[in-house]
């Protein structure tokens, strides 16, 4: 019987150990592209300017399987907790929110190549770390090991509350994470029945079987601080984070390189080196214009009794990778906003490979016919500049 402590985690072989697994396909892109789906009512925009972006399954499936078809690598689901009506206003935004978890295992049995990743709270109620194993090498088992798990801890102060909990101390709840991530890599790691006494999580005999694939699922984390940073560097394949400089992509860009730095810098001395992603808002059109006049009637009708809700909310956090952020970053959305024609977006999408991110998660306004023009006008640009490598379709 396997026995451990309170030890601090130490990463086993994951899915870039493997060449021949998704995310070491997916690795090979010298830019990844994503999908951040809008899997909550206004997607991440606060705007009630017309569009036709929707919150359902059978839309985000529609979504994933054109951004398979364009060659996408991976889909992203969102996790929050929000009370009735959502953060409010006219667009009531948020009030309906598909579970990520749910959505991205569902999604990942009806793609072939993408990979799905669900965020997941881990300190939230009481949630174990042997449930969540069983749960993500099950969903490693349906996805052929294209599924993974972006590990949070919370920084809001009303979502615990949700669950009869208050809030935990910023760096202890990296603490909990890592004993939680240790315990469930040992689980899936399943030399044999794992007994684990530690600071915060307990296990006698527990064993969790399938084996994943490729050593364990895909491990990603949000982060923005150097907890989190020294978190990831023992666990995460990934890591998503935000701008420190706000959502305006000229004063944000001056500010990334130096970012990227103090992400890669924990994992000197581990012998591997994580995919750094961020998630910009993309408004193009086919001329400058005709972006800067379609982001202006956007920002025009913003839902300015939501913001001012997430606002207050969000004041209440204690999220590091957001205190350059300004209430009007939340009507387009985004760490970062790109806005212009496709010879723009290819540029500001080459200064963020440029700045030492591997790949970006891409959200819209208007997701279904914005996803098509990307894909149309932006992708031969990328492939040109050598960004992107032509992706076959998936077989049928």
């Amino acid at each position: 019987m396997s026995t451990v402590s309170d030890a601090p985690g130490t990463v086993q072989r994951g899915p870039l150990d493997f060449p021949d697994s998704p995310l070491s396909q997916a690795a090979r892109q010298p830019l990844m592209l994503g999908l951040f789906l809008p899997t909550q009512t206004g997607g991440f925009s606060q705007s009630t300017y017309p569009r036709g972006t929707d919150w359902s399954f059978d839309y985000n499936r529609t979504l994933s399987l054109r951004a398979e078809a364009h060659g996408f690598e991976f889909v992203f689901g969102l996790q929050q907790w929000i009370p009735k009506g959502g953060f409010g206003g006219e667009s009531r935004y948020r009030e309906n929110f598909l579970d990520p978890f749910m959505s991205t295992v569902a999604l990942s049995a009806l793609t072939r190549r993408l990979i799905t990743i669900s965020t997941v709270h881990v300190l939230y109620g009481d949630l174990h770390p042997l449930y969540l194993a069983r749960f993500a090498a099950t969903a490693d088992h349906i996805s052929g090991g294209k599924f993974g798990l972006n590990i949070v801890t919370g920084y809001d102060a009303a979502e615990p509350l949700m669950f009869g909990m208050k809030r935990i101390a910023h760096d202890e709840r990296y603490q909990r994470a890592d004993e939680f991530s240790a315990v469930m890599e040992r689980l899936w790691d399943g030399q044999d029945n794992l007994t684990h006494e530690g600071r915060f999580y307990q296990l006698e005999g527990a064993y969790v079987s399938p084996r994943p694939r490729y050593g364990r699922p895909i491990m990603v984390s949000a982060s923005a601080s150097q907890a989190g940073f020294e978190y990831a560097s023992k666990h995460s394949d990934i890591v998503f984070t935000s701008s420190p400089a706000g959502a305006v992509f000229e004063r944000a860009i001056e500010a990334l390189p130096e970012h990227v730095r103090k992400i890669r810098a924990p994992y000197a001395g581990t012998g591997r080196s994580p995919k750094v992603i961020i998630f910009p808002l993309i408004i193009c059109k086919p001329t400058r214009e005709e972006a800067l006049a379609y982001r202006d009637a956007i920002v025009a009708q913003a839902d300015l009794a939501s913001i001012n809700a997430y606002t207050a909310r969000h004041s209440g956090g204690d999220a590091q990778g957001w205190k350059q952020h300004v209430p009007a970053d939340r009507v387009l959305g985004g760490h970062i906003q790109i806005v212009g024609d496709p010879n723009d977006v290819a540029d500001a999408l080459q200064r963020l490979h440029e700045a030492g991110f591997d790949g970006v998660q891409i959200g819209f306004y208007d997701y279904a016919p914005e996803l098509e023009f990307f894909a149309g006008n932006v992708l031969p640009l990328l492939e040109a500049r050598g960004l992107r490598t032509p992706v076959p379709a998936p077989a049928a």
